[in-house]
């Protein structure tokens, strides 16, 4: 585990390559083992590689999303928030394992937040989504993860580059 978060960073350029289907079984099987609070599993995943739907969903931001310009997969991350008051937590959690999964199996990925963005002065990023989607009104989306073979290699980060000031131990 250890080598696979020193080595992921996040990637924003795939290759033209489709994502093997052993690999996209896999990247489902870890998205429904991700843990949620209280076993309420709120998470739920939108599998999208139709090229023009991903193309759709890159301009729910105003100015587009670099890694969807190129991704074979995007993997919309929502929740049905009546299940769940932390729905917001079980889906970063599961938005996480999917990045790491991905990573091991030499693919890239990037994390694009949804939640809390705007899409334009009128409309969330979120509502944008939902409505291309056809999702219902409770279903709230917290991110997109981008999923490819990458085109660009990106080093880990160096073990002197880590910020361990921020490690307390017993107290602040």
């Amino acid at each position: 585990m250890i080598d696979i978060l020193r080595n992921r960073r996040s990637i924003r350029k795939y290759t033209e390559q489709t994502i093997e289907k052993e690999k996209l079984d896999i990247l489902k099987e870890a998205a429904l083992r991700s843990p949620s609070s209280k076993n309420t599993n709120p998470w739920e995943f939108i599998f999208v590689d139709d090229k023009e739907i991903i193309g759709r969903l890159k301009d729910c931001k105003p100015h587009g999303i670099t890694p969807l310009k190129t991704a074979p997969l995007a993997i919309v991350v929502c929740a049905d928030e009546t299940k769940n008051d932390v729905w917001i937590e079980d889906c970063s959690i599961a938005s996480i394992l999917l990045q790491l999964t991905a990573q091991s199996l030499d693919l890239g990925s990037c994390w694009i937040q949804i939640r809390n963005r705007m899409h334009s002065d009128e409309l969330s990023s979120e509502r944008y989504i939902q409505h291309l989607l056809g999702m219902p009104e409770n279903f709230r989306v917290l991110s997109i993860i981008s999923v490819g073979h990458p085109d660009q290699q990106r080093a880990g980060k160096p073990f002197e580059e880590l910020q361990f000031e921020k490690i307390r131990m017993n107290r602040f």
